[in-house]
C-alpha cells in the first residue's frame, strides 16, 4: 500500500518535467555553469536493477538479463543539475538496450509529439536552440537529446571538447543512480515479485526526490560496474539504427 501510494499519488507531486520558465531557466543555468553547454535542462541514463529471482513460469528469461549478467528490470530516469528525477520509467526487462527503452516510453512519445513544449528558446549561430536533455552513445541524437560525437576520445580536438563539456553534465544522472542505491539498498538486490518491482523502483525514486529536495546528507554512492567495454557496443546498436532509419 506504501509503495502504491508513492508510485501513483505523490509521483506527480515530485517528480515532474520542468516546464515552467523559472524552473527551466534555473535548471539551464545550473547547467551551463557546470558544462558552458546552454540550455541543458537534464541528463537521461539507465540502470538494471537487479532481481533477487524470477517467476519459474517466465516465458523468456533470457530477456531479463542485463549487461551485466543477472536478471533485473531496466530503470531509466532523467535528473536535473539538482540530482533530482524529472522523469522515472521502468517498463522493460534488463536485456533491453537504451535506446529502445528510451523509445518505447512515455517521456519520447511527448517529447516527439509536441505534448510537452519548452519555450526557453535561445539563439546559437542564427540557429533556434530548445531546451534538451544529454546521454551517453547508447542513445540516438534527436532534436531534444544530444550526444557525444565519438566514444573513447575518438574525435576531433573540437569533438572531444564538446564530449567532455557534454558528459559532465551527464555525470549528474550518474551521481543521482548512485545515491538512489545507495540510499535504497533494496535497489541493489530487489527481493519483491516481478509484478511489484517497478512500483518498488518508482516509489525509491520518489523518496530520493523528498531527500534531494529537504537536501538530506548524501549517502556513499553505489557504482554500478565498469561501462567502458559497453561503448563499443552503443555504437554498433547506433549505427544499426541509424542504418535502419530508425534514428
Amino acid at each position: 500500500m506504501v509503495t502504491r501510494l508513492l508510485a501513483t499519488k505523490l509521483y506527480p507531486e515530485f517528480i515532474k518535467i520542468p516546464v515552467s520558465r523559472r524552473r527551466l531557466v534555473e535548471t539551464t543555468q545550473a547547467f551551463e555553469e557546470l558544462t558552458s553547454l546552454p540550455n541543458m535542462c537534464g541528463a537521461i541514463d539507465t540502470s538494471p536493477v537487479k532481481l533477487h529471482s524470477l517467476p519459474n513460469d517466465q516465458k523468456f528469461p533470457g530477456t531479463y538479463r542485463c549487461r551485466y549478467g543477472y536478471p533485473s528490470v531496466l530503470l531509466q530516469v532523467v535528473a536535473d543539475h539538482k540530482k533530482v528525477f524529472w522523469d522515472v520509467c521502468v517498463k522493460a526487462p534488463g536485456g533491453t538496450d537504451d535506446a529502445t527503452h528510451f523509445r518505447d516510453s512515455l517521456l519520447y512519445n511527448r517529447l516527439t509529439s509536441g505534448d510537452v513544449v519548452w519555450d526557453k528558446v535561445i539563439n546559437v549561430r542564427g540557429h533556434p536552440i530548445r531546451p534538451y536533455v544529454v546521454g551517453d552513445w547508447c542513445y540516438p541524437l534527436l532534436p531534444f537529446l544530444l550526444t557525444p560525437f565519438s566514444p573513447n576520445g575518438m574525435g576531433t580536438p573540437a569533438q572531444n571538447l564538446f564530449d567532455g563539456m557534454l558528459m559532465k553534465g551527464r555525470s549528474v544522472v550518474v551521481e543521482a543512480i548512485g545515491l538512489l542505491k545507495g540510499r535504497w539498498k533494496i535497489l541493489q538486490d530487489l527481493n519483491v515479485g516481478l509484478n511489484h518491482a517497478p512500483q518498488t523502483i518508482v516509489a525509491c525514486c520518489v523518496l530520493h526526490n523528498l531527500c534531494q529536495i529537504a537536501r538530506e546528507p548524501e549517502p556513499e554512492l553505489w557504482k554500478e560496474p565498469m561501462r567502458t567495454e559497453l561503448n563499443q557496443g552503443c555504437l554498433i546498436m547506433r549505427n544499426r539504427s541509424i542504418s535502419s532509419g530508425k534514428v
